[in-house]
């Protein structure tokens, strides 16, 4: 089953400079009586002019991950991390019991877009940690690729079973969904930016996405498009009342 979720179920979000879309995805499915999916708890897509300065805030129990595909921004946070993320250098806050971070978007790296995500744990109260991963390449080309998850060949580590992949797929090229990593999985295919036919029978346009379950559907790029594909575990244990990822039902 392929389940189309548009941009009229999102939240804006606009204060100065800094603009967000929410996505709860849940709320697509509301026998869940979840807003999140499974482990997938939110997922923003941000859009934040230069020199926007997000102050020293607090997380818990969420993992966090910056996923940027423009601008540039300069991280500092109670781990005593200072780091500058990019593009082509992304983070992952596992922010466990108590974790404070700013962010200031940086004047040279132009206009930011990205991806904050926010991934349920698989417990509460667990030890903070930060981490940092360089791309070898800005993008992937019609492959996918391997951004965050639990267990090896992951980058980043998720303490949820719940993985991230992405890929750059090129005007007219076809991609399937990967293999699972474990049984019971679902997936949600997230159109960063472009458009894609979804078995041909289905238009998924920039900021809009598919739930899969059950299916091995067939995406065909209308356009060069960028792509974010979540997977989740859909009997795993989780957290839910995490800050930002938790239910809000």
């Amino acid at each position: 089953m392929v389940t189309k979720i548009d941009n009229n179920i999102k939240y804006g979000k606009q204060h100065g400079g800094f603009g967000i879309q929410i996505l709860y995805p849940g709320l697509i499915m509301p026998q869940l009586n979840d807003t999140g999916f499974f482990t997938i708890g939110r997922i923003d897509h941000a859009r934040i002019t230069p020199g926007t300065l997000i102050p020293m805030h607090p997380h818990r129990d969420d993992e966090i991950l910056t996923y940027l595909r423009s601008g540039s921004v300069k991280h500092l946070d109670s781990e005593g991390h200072s780091q500058e993320i990019s593009n082509q250098k992304l983070m992952m806050m596992n922010s466990g019991a108590s974790y404070y971070h700013e962010e200031r978007v940086l004047e040279e790296g132009g206009a930011l877009e990205g991806l904050h995500i926010f991934i349920r744990p698989e417990t509460a109260g667990l030890k903070p940690q930060v981490q940092f991963y360089q791309l070898p390449k800005v993008h992937s080309r019609n492959l996918w690729r391997k951004i965050a998850g639990k267990g090896s060949g992951y980058p980043l580590q998720i303490r949820s079973s719940t993985w991230l992949m992405d890929v750059r797929l090129e005007k007219d090229q076809q991609i399937v969904l990967p293999e699972v990593p474990s049984e019971n999985c679902a997936f949600l295919f997230y159109v960063f930016a472009g458009k894609v036919n979804v078995h041909e029978t289905m238009g998924l346009v920039t900021g809009e996405s598919a739930l899969v379950e059950d299916d091995n559907p067939v995406f065909r790029a209308v356009e060069t498009s960028d792509i974010v594909l979540f997977i989740t575990k859909t009997d795993a244990v989780h957290f839910d009342e995490g800050m930002y990822s938790g239910n809000l039902q």
